[in-house]
C-alpha cells in the first residue's frame, strides 16, 4: 500500500475514534536489554471488556502486522497476550527480545462497524544497559505493610517521576499521596552505573493499590504491576503461636518462681530447726551433767554418815 494512501487511513482511524480519546492507554517508550523481556499493560474502559484485542507491530496501525490477539492467544509463543476483562487491561509479553524487535507498536481494540481503537508505543532494544528499568516489573506486598521499587535511569539532571497507570494517570515527582495512599520517593546517584536511582516506598498498603504502574524519566517509561495480597492463614498461626508461646514462657517464669521461693523458705526452715536442735541437744546435755553431779554428791553425803 502507498504511503500516502496508509497516512491518509491513519489520519482517518483517529479522526474516526476521536470522541474515544484515552479509552486505550499504555506506556510510550519502553527500552530493554538485549536478551530480556518486558510486559505492556494495555487499559481499555469498560464498554470494551468484552471486544477482541490484538498487538500489531508497525508505525502505523492499518500498515502493521498483527503479532497476537485475544481470540487465538497461541498463535505466537514469543508473546503470550491475556485479557482481564474485570480489571480491564489486557498484557503482552515479549521474550528473548533482540534489536530487530525495536519498533513501534499498537494496542488495538477490535470494534464493530467502527474503525479499530488504540494506542502506540515504542519499543528499543538494546545491548547496552537499558534507558530506564527495573528490578523486576512484579512486585507483590501484604496489606498494612509497604513495598520498595527502584526505577534506575541513566539520564543525568532529569527526575524520575512515579504514576499510577489508569485511575486519572496521577503522577508523582515528591512524596505524596496516589490514591491516599503513601508515597515516598528517593532519588540519588548510584556510583556503581554513575546513573541515578528512584527508590519508590508505597506504605501501609492497601487490596486497592493493587495495579499497574510506571516510573518515567525523560522519553522512557518502564510499567511494573504491584499486587497487595492479605494476610496468609499461616501468618497469623505463625503470628497467634508467637504470642502464646510468649504467653507461656511468661506463665513458666512466674509460675517458677513460687517454687523457688519455697525451697529458700525450706532451707532457712531447715537451718533455724537445726539450731533449735543444737540447743536443745546442748541444753538436755547440761541437765543429763547436773543431775549426774547430784547424784554423786548425795552417794558422797551418804557415805560421810
Amino acid at each position: 500500500m502507498a504511503p500516502h494512501l496508509l497516512l491518509v487511513l491513519h489520519i482517518l482511524f483517529f479522526l474516526t475514534g476521536l470522541s474515544d480519546t484515552q479509552s486505550v492507554s499504555t506506556v510510550s517508550h519502553v527500552s530493554v536489554k538485549q536478551g530480556g523481556s518486558i510486559t505492556i499493560p494495555c487499559l481499555y474502559t469498560q464498554r470494551y471488556r468484552n471486544n477482541v484485542k490484538y498487538w500489531c507491530k508497525g508505525y502505523y496501525w492499518l500498515g502493521g502486522s498483527t503479532v497476537v490477539r485475544t481470540d487465538h492467544p497461541k498463535t505466537s509463543g514469543k508473546t503470550p497476550i491475556s485479557d482481564d476483562i474485570n480489571q480491564h487491561i489486557f498484557t503482552v509479553t515479549m521474550t528473548s527480545l533482540s534489536p530487530s524487535d525495536s519498533d513501534y507498536y499498537w494496542c488495538i481494540v477490535v470494534r464493530k462497524n467502527k474503525a479499530d481503537d488504540g494506542v502506540r508505543l515504542q519499543l528499543s532494544v538494546t545491548p547496552d544497559t537499558p534507558g530506564l528499568y527495573v528490578d523486576s516489573q512484579e512486585v507483590t506486598g501484604v496489606v498494612g505493610q509497604n513495598v520498595t521499587v527502584r526505577c534506575y535511569y541513566s539520564e543525568a539532571g532529569a527526575r524520575g517521576r512515579w504514576c499510577r497507570m489508569g485511575r486519572g494517570g496521577k503522577c508523582l515527582v515528591n512524596s505524596g499521596f496516589l490514591d491516599r495512599t503513601s508515597v515516598t520517593l528517593h532519588q540519588q546517584t548510584n556510583i556503581v552505573t554513575n546513573g541515578n536511582v528512584l527508590t519508590v516506598t508505597m506504605s501501609a498498603l492497601r487490596m486497592v493499590d493493587t495495579g499497574w504502574y510506571r516510573c518515567e524519566n525523560g522519553d522512557y517509561q518502564m510499567p511494573v504491576h504491584i499486587t497487595v495480597n492479605q494476610q496468609t492463614t499461616k501468618q497469623n498461626t505463625t503470628t497467634f503461636t508467637q504470642d502464646i508461646s510468649a504467653g507461656k514462657s511468661g506463665e513458666s517464669a512466674v509460675s517458677s518462681q513460687p517454687s523457688v521461693n519455697n525451697i529458700q523458705t525450706l532451707e532457712r526452715t531447715f537451718f533455724y530447726l537445726l539450731k533449735v536442735g543444737n540447743a536443745l541437744l546442748f541444753l538436755l546435755c547440761n541437765i543429763i551433767g547436773v543431775v549426774k553431779f547430784r547424784k554423786n554428791r548425795h552417794q558422797d553425803d551418804t557415805k560421810d554418815v
